[in-house]
């Protein structure tokens, strides 16, 4: 009778912490109360005198309980330290010296679709008592499983963030780009821009400082995401306002390089070509740093020219180490070529590259080309090339026809 009743006690008090802990699931209470909960119910009801409970996390094992527990044992368990043989019940766990489970009795491996994600070592109060390990088990699946899943929430809930992030930032980006092309018999403007991902590290611009004068550049930072994203926004803001400021062209070269290191203490850097054309003089001036030369097409000559000279890339060195401002005059009728890797690091299948002398090959047979014409021929040519081989990095191709 006497053994009737206490386990009727016993059912009841394992009744009431299973409905504490469901009840605060419920509730969505915190992972510090779920343990808590979960602590107590051990302690008091179960007649546990101590227990040490590790969760999986990241691929190890992370100690979340440590109670009446004298020895030292590991605030993580590496997942090369534990040996669980499902099938035949054993576990072994290899300890560094200093650390030791000894004084603990038993432990119960916490399984969800047979993967184990928490080890519960446990001791009684007394020997004499009965421990019901099987309850213990289930409670303690029931609170790992919560934790499991509010843990999946918040990832999921970062994810959600992190993904308006990239939008807001891919939105931001598009900004920096100009809304509108010229288009005239004058100057006429073709842009072809595929980011790798939402967020690019490409930057194009075109800004007509005068009604004779007109600036356009091409741009690559190291990096992707949202850090690249950020550090192109600031560099457009300084070019444009060095421009409205009628800055010199070595002067405004040698200060985006400076405040490019100052903000990156040297650890980013930007590929960067500059020119610069006069309708008037017929002059281009131009500085490349460190950027896929740009191909100049003169229209009643046979050979098309690199534009190399400049500098190194910005944001490398906090003083440039020497710059060179590139000229061509008496120009009349030509068109300029401005692109980023992405376009000749491009792969087929037998990941063989598109490469320069592709790229160039095509110019040569398609020097007078209208710009929308060039850019629908030529991306037609390089998807045969890749055969809809995914890009490896953000591409850019920015054709401009003076005339």
């Amino acid at each position: 009778m006497i053994q009737d009743t206490y386990k009727f006690e016993r059912k009841e008090l394992e009744l009431k912490a299973l409905l504490e802990i469901t009840q605060a699931i419920n509730e969505n209470q915190p992972e510090s109360v779920l343990i808590n909960i979960f602590k107590f119910t051990c302690l008091v009801h179960l007649d546990i005198k101590a227990l040490v409970l590790y969760v999986s996390k990241e691929g190890n094992y992370e100690r979340k309980i440590s109670h009446g527990v004298k020895s030292k044992t590991p605030a993580v368990l590496p997942a090369s330290w534990v040996i669980d043989d499902k099938k035949s019940g054993k576990m072994s766990i290899q300890l560094m010296e200093g650390y030791s489970f000894e004084e603990l009795e038993t432990y119960l491996p916490v399984y969800h679709k047979d993967q184990m994600l928490a080890i519960l070592f446990l001791k009684r109060k007394s020997m004499d008592q009965e421990l019901d390990l099987d309850f213990t088990q289930a409670l303690a699946n029931i609170l790992v499983v919560a934790l499991e899943n509010k843990r999946f929430a918040r990832r999921q809930l970062e994810q959600e963030v992190l993904k308006r992030e990239v939008e807001i930032a891919s939105q931001v980006q598009h900004m920096l780009f100009p809304a509108h092309l010229p288009d005239s018999d004058r100057l006429k403007a073709k842009v072809t821009y595929f980011p790798h991902s939402m967020v690019g590290g490409d930057y194009y611009d075109l800004i007509q400082k005068t009604k004779d004068r007109v600036f356009f550049c091409i741009a690559d930072v190291s990096g992707k995401g949202i850090a690249a994203a950020l550090l192109m926004s600031n560099f457009q803001a300084t070019l444009r306002t060095l421009l409205r400021s009628n800055a010199e062209f070595e002067t405004l070269v040698r200060q985006l390089n400076y405040t490019l290191f100052d903000n990156t203490k040297g650890e980013r850097f930007i590929t960067f070509f500059l020119g610069e054309f006069d309708f008037q003089t017929r002059k281009l001036r131009y500085v490349n740093a460190g950027h896929n030369p740009p191909l100049l097409c003169k229209e009643n000559e046979g050979n098309t020219e690199l534009l190399e000279a400049g500098t190194t890339i910005l944001g490398a060195f906090e003083e440039l180490p020497f710059l060179e401002i590139g000229v061509r005059e008496n120009l009349q009728q030509f068109t300029l070529h401005l692109y980023t890797d992405g376009l000749t690091e491009s792969m087929n299948p037998e990941e063989e590259e598109f490469g320069e002398d592709r790229f160039r090959a095509f110019i040569e047979k398609n020097r007078c080309t209208d710009p929308e014409d060039f850019h629908r021929e030529f991306f037609q040519l390089m998807g045969d090339f890749s055969k809809n081989i995914p890009l490896r990095d953000d591409l850019t191709l920015l054709s401009l026809r003076f005339r």
